[in-house]
């Protein structure tokens, strides 16, 4: 009765404390397992921001628990930002649920497992839910252990968790509480640990993952704590790239904008959220900078590094946005060329100021603007895709695809590429040649002198 299986929602912030979770369960002497049909215990690990996350993880959680007539033994437990933001009011509507813990407890989940299992193994009927949403000093520091797969190339390092920023729409303050960062030391650590295991590429990860160290760090001779951290990480042999996300516009400066220009694993790729092009929705979404403040970092990174790819999140509909703040968004929007982006139509989120202002904009709206910048994105990914056929990028091989029928990677910039290899390749930074492209996929050949793809040693007929 101890195989376990999370189920993530929302985040890559979200996959990584589902991994920190399993990494401590497995250390539990729990099982991991890869399928839901195959547990005794499901943790649905669940995302805030939007009110249909918040729905379809409840949805889910009605759905599993009344199936347990089947299995009375069963546990089911709820992590995350969810259960920081409803807390007790979760059992209203969830009265079977087990397991109730906040985005500070995580590393709590294996001691609170085992006080369930070893009230079933003496019969005792489990009783009283576990609600644990507190905070706590010091819980940013125990997101730390990883589960790797076998020859796995790329890993996400938490760094700082919690936001300061207080923005209109956004609940994190209230599920992930303030800023909090972890020592330097420890996470350039945890980086060589990787590295040493074999992955290739990390993606440092907070909610605003540029205040990095911002009070416990000195800044030194202009370089912030976060750009120091990206040096340091920078210098560790083994690695190959440095991702990261999500940052904030503020704290794009001038050190973060020439770090891309001389740090050589720092991937030319930066994701840059906008949320609107109109300064005065971006005033009433208390977002600390303007359009065109915003527009002017874009230029400077572009000119440190013409190669730059950009992602962003945009919202559309928030209360008071007219027609005329739309239009500025989607001027900014085409203007940026973003080869990816995350648009999403506002839901009121109880407990954010945006929630309580007047003149909400209504579904039908939101709907046709969120397909107006869908339909940019679009045209935009496929023209940005297009320029890259006949080039020869970078790639660093992931492993065999979906299908196992060729191998996947990415380019620095962020983009998927299918193509033939061998396995041995897994890890490797090697060149491929784009032949053709899709919205959101290169396709391509190996050109590497001296290197047969796998398709090569194929006897004919076979596939």
């Amino acid at each position: 009765m101890n195989r376990v299986y999370i189920k993530t929602y929302g985040c890559q912030m979200n996959e990584r404390d589902s991994e920190a979770v399993a990494a401590l369960l497995r250390g539990r002497g729990y099982r991991m397992v890869t399928k839901e049909d195959e547990c005794d215990i499901l943790l649905l690990n669940t995302c805030s921001v939007r009110d249909a996350a918040e729905q379809k993880a409840i949805g889910k959680a009605a759905h599993v628990a009344s199936q347990r007539k089947r299995n009375p033994d069963f546990i089911l437990g709820i992590l995350g930002c969810m259960a920081q933001n409803r807390g007790t009011e979760l059992l209203d509507r969830l009265p079977d649920v087990d397991l109730i813990v906040g985005t500070q407890k995580f590393h709590q989940v294996p001691d609170y497992l085992d006080n369930l299992r070893a009230a079933q193994a003496a019969g005792t009927p489990i009783g009283q839910t576990i609600v644990d949403i507190a905070e706590e000093a010091g819980s940013q520091n125990t997101i730390r252990d990883h589960v790797l797969e076998e020859k796995q190339v790329s890993a996400f390092v938490s760094i700082q968790q919690g936001c300061n920023m207080d923005c209109a729409f956004c609940i994190v303050p209230k599920t992930r509480g303030d800023e909090r960062s972890r020592p330097m030391d420890e996470i350039v650590r945890e980086c060589e640990q990787l590295a040493e295991r074999g992955v290739r590429e990390v993606t440092l990860l907070g909610q605003i993952v540029t205040s990095y160290g911002r009070r416990d760090y000195e800044h030194t001779g202009g370089v912030t704590p976060f750009v120091q951290l990206l040096e340091r990480v920078n210098a560790i042999p083994g690695l190959r790239r440095i991702r990261f996300t999500s940052p904030h516009p503020r704290g794009f400066k001038d050190d973060l904008i020439a770090a891309y220009g001389r740090l050589e694993k720092l991937c030319e790729y930066v994701h840059l959220p906008l949320q609107s092009g109109s300064n005065r929705i971006l005033k009433a979404m208390n977002r600390p900078y303007t359009r065109e403040r915003y527009r002017q970092i874009v230029d400077d990174l572009r000119a440190a590094q013409p190669g730059m790819y950009f992602s962003t999140d945009v919202i559309v509909g928030f209360p008071g946005e007219t027609a005329e703040d739309f239009a500025q968004t989607r001027e900014l929007f085409e203007t940026c060329n973003y080869d990816m982006a995350y648009v999403f139509k506002y839901s009121i989120r109880s407990g954010t100021p945006a929630a309580c202002l007047p003149d909400q904009v209504s579904d039908e709206v939101k709907e046709e603007r969120n397909g107006i910048l869908l339909r940019i994105l679009e045209a935009n990914s496929n023209r940005r895709n297009a320029a890259l056929v006949g080039t020869t990028q970078e790639v660093l091989v992931e492993g065999p695809d979906q299908k196992g029928r060729r191998y996947t990677g990415r380019t620095r910039g962020n983009r998927i590429v299918h193509f033939d290899a061998q396995e041995r390749l897994v890890g490797e930074l090697v060149p491929v040649k784009i032949e053709r492209a899709s919205t959101a996929v290169l396709y391509g050949e190996l050109a590497l002198a001296g290197v047969e793809p796998e398709s090569a040693h194929r006897t004919p007929g076979t596939h």
